[in-house]
């Protein structure tokens, strides 16, 4: 693939990303009513890699008590310990990305991640070798209403539909066995949504439907997720029902510092470590053997973490 192609295709992603970013945040700024998010533009160093982003995170807010939204545009040489985490051998590599992690004040709205990639490979002469996209969006609820996890999986069903009936099942699939805390015999850390990753562009118009793949799961989160915001925002709620939020988001720090591939990939090749860590909450409990009491709500959220269901 010629250089010049391989960046006009990366210029189309890059604006993209930051023309999302802008949407997503002024919708919930729009949401939240009092907080704006403070923006944090860095770059990385030297030593083989470049590039930067803007990080934008919102603190203590009527809505959201910790929401992130993250752009990076970054390159660099590949090392060995890339090369135990990807599927590259040598030369350089180049990842633009949005991700976001959304921590509601509220214990009956639900938490939510969603992330979009594109990663390129290189060889010595800096020809393009491989290069694929990945990403998804997830529910981590603290109270199942099963209206609101309906309406989630359908919004991001609907979305991916029109490239292909079978996409769905099987991304929503993935999400399931993805997002599970393996150490907790497979306890999901929410109800899911779709995951995917290394969808590869091995010519000019699988590029291009890839990319038009990418931009409606992109286009679909606001959608998706902002309708449950606004129904259960004015929940009243109770200290217990606040306990027991903070005890699955101490599940949802286990799963982010154990098993997810972006938090190792980006702790392992030196990224940014506020960026990559603002995923985590910002209170948490970790309670010895904790059992909710049988049949309560909690234990009915906690059932669906373990038995994964169909939404859509």
């Amino acid at each position: 693939m010629k250089k010049e192609e391989t960046n006009a295709f990366r210029q189309q992603w890059i604006e993209y990303v930051y023309g999302l970013q802008d949407r997503i945040c002024k919708a919930l700024e729009e949401e939240d009513g009092r907080a704006v998010f403070k923006q944090d533009n860095w770059e990385r160093g030297a030593d083989g890699k470049g590039g930067g982003g803007h990080s934008r995170v919102i603190e203590d807010g009527a809505v959201f008590e910790k929401a992130g939204v993250n752009v990076s545009v970054v390159y660099g040489h590949v090392t060995e310990k890339m090369k135990q985490v990807l599927p590259v051998n040598e030369g350089t590599w180049f990842a633009c990305g949005i991700s976001l992690v959304l921590h509601p004040e509220n214990p009956f709205v639900p938490t939510t991640h969603a992330n979009w990639r594109y990663f390129e490979a290189h060889d010595a002469a800096g020809n393009v070798t491989h290069r694929w996209f990945g990403g998804g969006a997830d529910l981590t609820p603290y109270y199942l209403f099963e209206e609101d996890v309906v309406h989630f999986h359908t919004t991001l069903k609907n979305a991916i539909d029109p490239f292909g009936p079978d996409l769905y099942p099987k991304y929503k699939q993935q999400c399931d066995e993805y997002f599970s805390n393996k150490h907790r015999d497979n306890e999901m850390r929410g109800v899911g949504g779709v995951f995917y990753d290394y969808l590869y562009l091995n010519n000019e118009e699988e590029a291009d439907r890839l990319l038009a793949f990418q931009k409606a799961n992109g286009d679909a989160f606001l959608e998706a997720y902002l309708p449950i915001v606004k129904k259960r925002k004015h929940t009243s709620y109770a200290a217990e029902n606040k306990k027991w939020q903070e005890i699955r988001r101490g599940r949802y720090v286990e799963f982010n510092l154990i098993h997810d591939r972006g938090t190792i990939f980006g702790l392992k090749t030196k990224g940014r470590t506020e960026s990559i860590l603002m995923s985590l909450p910002p209170t948490v409990r970790f309670v010895y053997n904790y059992e909710p009491e049988h049949g309560s709500l909690e234990d009915k959220l906690l059932e669906v973490c373990k038995h994964p269901r169909e939404w859509a």
